[in-house]
């Protein structure tokens, strides 16, 4: 993970929905995400998958980046993305024993 105590992301669902978020905790603030542990609208719209972060040694930082961000059109945000990540791989992928589609996939093989 990049050095900085804060950090601004970009979460993105399967249609590349987009979610930009600012945080202390990278690690815990993806894990809400994936599990919908709070509401709002990256979690009506299912951005469940870390695309782009970058870490900030302030706060103010981070909140000035994160705002930034959202005032650029979506084709510069997907430009960013796809400059550090072309295929869009959830950069958390490896950060938890289970995913949440993981972990729906085997309750429904046991409803059965």
């Amino acid at each position: 993970m990049h050095e900085g105590a804060y950090f601004t992301y970009m979460m993105a669902s399967r249609i590349r929905t987009l979610y930009i978020g600012v945080t202390g905790n990278l690690r815990k603030r993806v894990f809400d995400h994936k599990w919908h542990e709070r509401g709002g609208f990256a979690a009506r719209y299912n951005c469940d998958r870390l695309v782009w972060f970058e870490g900030h040694e302030y706060i103010q930082r981070a909140i000035a980046r994160e705002k930034e961000l959202k005032g650029w059109r979506r084709a510069r945000k997907i430009a960013l993305i796809e400059s550090l990540n072309p295929a869009w791989v959830d950069l958390s992928r490896d950060w938890y024993d289970c995913e949440p589609a993981d972990f729906h996939r085997a309750l429904d093989r046991m409803d059965t």
